[in-house]
């Protein structure tokens, strides 16, 4: 690899990381290409970029972005994991490949600028998506008004109830 194809890579890494909202190291050592391409692809289907980069390359890259505190953690080989609109999303993506195959591991994040340890980001994988934090947020926030008109509606309702009754009293008097 030239120089000049280096370079491209790096300014590559450097825009995606730039916009990356969270950023996961993964070790990918003795696993086969079938297994590296089923992981590319659902990782494109969670809208992730996942790109296997040389060490140096990586610290470059990561340099003046919120995950340049990963540069100092990259030994040995690894891949970088770039989420964009959901961090729960592309933790939990990986975190579901890493349980169907056992040479896969999540080694460390960043997210928003903060630093991941493993657990950090197993612990980020077992949160709720953010659709599903939305809905439930959603939820809560209809509760109030429906309890609200459920309540009047009662209120109407047992005072009908109460005409009612004095109707049928009256009539059979």
């Amino acid at each position: 690899m030239n120089r000049q194809e280096k370079a491209q890579i790096i300014e590559q890494l450097h825009e995606k990381a730039s916009r990356a909202s969270i950023a996961i190291v993964t070790d990918f050592k003795g696993l086969t290409v079938e297994e590296m391409t089923n992981l590319r692809a659902k990782c494109y289907e969670a809208g992730v970029d996942y790109q296997v980069v040389k060490n140096t390359l990586a610290r470059l890259a990561l340099q003046d972005t919120d995950h340049g505190g990963l540069s100092e953690h990259l030994k040995e080989n690894c891949a970088v994991a770039l989420g964009y609109d959901d961090p729960v999303a592309l933790a939990k993506t990986l975190a579901d490949y890493g349980k169907g195959n056992k040479k896969f591991s999540m080694r460390f994040g960043s997210l928003e600028g903060k630093f991941l340890d493993t657990d950090g980001v197993k612990e980020l994988a077992t949160m709720p998506s953010k659709p599903e934090l939305l809905s439930s947020v959603l939820g809560t926030m209809q509760a109030v008004p429906r309890n609200f008109v459920c309540l009047f509606a009662n209120i109407e309702r047992k005072f009908l109830y109460a005409l009612t009754a004095i109707k049928d009293q009256k009539e059979a008097a």
